[in-house]
């Protein structure tokens, strides 16, 4: 049994929801899940702890579905496709 002084009291209900060591690569974030298992349905779901995001330069930034909700939501919010699939962005 554990003592309970010696448990991190950062830790989340969901072992997904932690957020990295810094020095995890974006290659090493990108395959982290936040939601690996079936849902109600049956159907078998699988969510990115972290959304790898690339800015007009090429450079990546590994986003964290929680901490860095607001940001990934602005990102989503400048893609756009036009009639033939195309992307566009604002």
């Amino acid at each position: 049994m554990s003592d309970y002084k010696s448990i991190d009291k950062r830790r989340t209900a969901n072992p997904g929801d932690r957020i990295a060591d810094e020095e995890q690569t974006i290659e090493e974030k990108s395959k982290q899940l936040a939601v690996d298992s079936p849902d109600i349905t049956g159907d078998h779901i699988q969510v990115p702890t972290y959304f790898i995001v690339e800015d007009e330069e090429g450079n990546q930034e590994a986003l964290h579905h929680v901490k860095d909700a607001e940001e990934i939501s602005d990102v989503i919010r400048q893609a756009r496709t036009d009639d033939d699939g195309n992307r566009k962005w604002w």
